[in-house]
């Protein structure tokens, strides 16, 4: 994946995301009659500006995609004209100073809906909960699941999905749920229901990896050991490896699927491995050896064959959930509010030392995501695009000076006391906030560095 791809990706990201912010600051500034008179999406030097409306409202993209905002008339910032008083922002009360300010993030959580509904509406592609063999020493082994059920519901909670089961098993591990019921139903039809301990896994542990660490593997439907390409010019070819044979063993130990296959190759780089071969209706003996190659920093052995593969089995595996046009619009919002709530927890429990730091991350990785949702296709790239709209939206209402939520504190506490904070006050929570942001941005930076260093 190349870097411009990624870059792309962040930044048209980064504009949709700031665009529909700033919006609904400007939108509910004007409904409210007060005079804009620029909406900027990022900062610093302009690259493209115009001047549209009656108020001749100043319209910029600039240099710096890292934000954005919407420049109001205000008493505060400059000299107003007497005819513009009662537009300035200042002079409005404050209740419609606070719904100014609010309405940023509040159009983020209406984007994340509006993406998850319309994902809802055109189906949303998954791959079929089917269960793997169990992780040894794990809260899955211990409950004794078995490879071939399907999990249909957690917790009374449907389950379409791999992705619907990992999203329920993160909520209920974050929340440090002590046990969790999941209700299968194995391949002969039998409904079985079990109790899944997550007492013993920390959120720390999970790392993106929530099926794994919990234990949980997907079911992989087997692929016979029959060629179905030799590579020009690998250790197959040489080997007289040909299309249509079918591997029965490796140094006299029989083989019965690819998946048992391919790791005998790769833990032998440069060992001659000794192979029977069923080649039409006779058993042939060839002698191959792999190659070396390095992956992950690792060396390990490649012949340069592909399987055969039935396509079928694997288009079994595949769903599509799609909803009603109506109900859509539920779950979109019930989603919207699941997100922002299991946020808000991760804060939470970052702040008191439950969950670590390491889990921030900064413009570096949100880049990476960027890039490989977008890879992956449209709908990876709007329920990214989602997710980052809620956190986005959860940010900007965190009681810090300098972001929206520390402007709604201050108009909280002005409509309690009757008059406004004092300008001494609002510097001393501007210095706190400015504080607040470098600390976390300092944490989000250095583990993005982490992450590129440890891969």
């Amino acid at each position: 994946m190349s870097i411009f791809f990624t870059l792309t990706a962040f930044i048209v990201a980064l504009g949709i995301l700031i665009t529909f912010h700033e919006f609904g600051h400007y939108l509910v500034a004007r409904w409210n009659g007060v005079k804009v008179l620029r909406f900027s999406v990022g900062f610093g030097q302009p690259v493209f500006r115009r001047r549209l409306g009656k108020d001749q409202t100043e319209w910029v993209v600039a240099a710096i995609p890292l934000g954005g905002y919407v420049k109001m008339l205000d008493e505060n910032e400059g000299k107003v004209e007497k005819k513009d008083l009662p537009r300035a922002f200042n002079r409005q009360s404050v209740g419609r100073r606070f719904a100014i300010v609010a309405a940023g993030p509040l159009a983020n959580f209406l984007l994340a809906i509006v993406i998850y509904w319309f994902m809802f509406v055109l189906g949303v592609e998954g791959i079929k909960p089917m269960l793997g063999p169990a992780v040894p020493d794990t809260p899955v082994a211990r409950a004794n699941f078995e490879q071939g059920e399907t999990i249909v519901r957690i917790q009374n909670e449907p389950v379409e999905s791999w992705q619907d089961a990992r999203w329920t098993l993160l909520r209920y591990t974050v929340e440090r749920s002590d046990t969790v019921t999941v209700e299968t139903v194995d391949q002969s039809g039998a409904i079985n229901w079990r109790q899944l301990d997550l007492s013993g896994i920390h959120p720390d542990e999970l790392d993106g990896n929530v099926l794994g660490v919990i234990g949980f593997s997907i079911y992989q439907p087997e692929i016979k050991p029959v060629i179905a390409e030799v590579m020009s010019g690998g250790a197959g070819e040489r080997a007289g490896m040909r299309a249509g044979d079918e591997i029965l063993a490796v140094d006299n130990r029989d083989v019965y699927s690819w998946i048992e296959f391919v790791p005998e190759v790769q833990k032998n780089p440069g060992r001659a491995l000794v192979l029977d071969v069923l080649r039409g209706d006779r058993i042939i003996t060839l002698t191959v050896t792999p190659d070396s190659v390095v992956e992950n920093g690792q060396t390990v052995g490649r012949i340069g064959i592909m399987p055969e593969i039935d396509q079928s089995l694997f288009e079994a595996m595949r769903v599509t959930v799609t909803y009603p046009v109506g109900e859509a619009v539920m779950i979109a919002m019930n989603k919207t509010w699941e997100t922002t709530v299991l946020t808000l927890s991760m804060l939470s429990k970052m702040i008191t030392g439950d969950v670590s730091w390491k889990n921030v991350s900064g413009p570096i990785s949100i880049a990476d995501y960027a890039g490989q949702s977008a890879q992956m296709g449209l709908a990876s790239y709007l329920a990214f695009l989602a997710l980052i709209s809620v956190s986005l939206g959860v940010l900007n209402l965190l009681p810090i000076p300098i972001l929206d939520g520390g402007h709604l504190m201050y108009y909280v506490i002005e409509m309690i006391k009757g008059s406004p904070v004092s300008e001494k006050a609002m510097l001393i929570g501007q210095k706190i906030g400015l504080l607040m942001l470098f600390t976390l941005m300092t944490f989000a930076i250095y583990n993005d560095i982490h992450r590129l260093a440890t891969g």
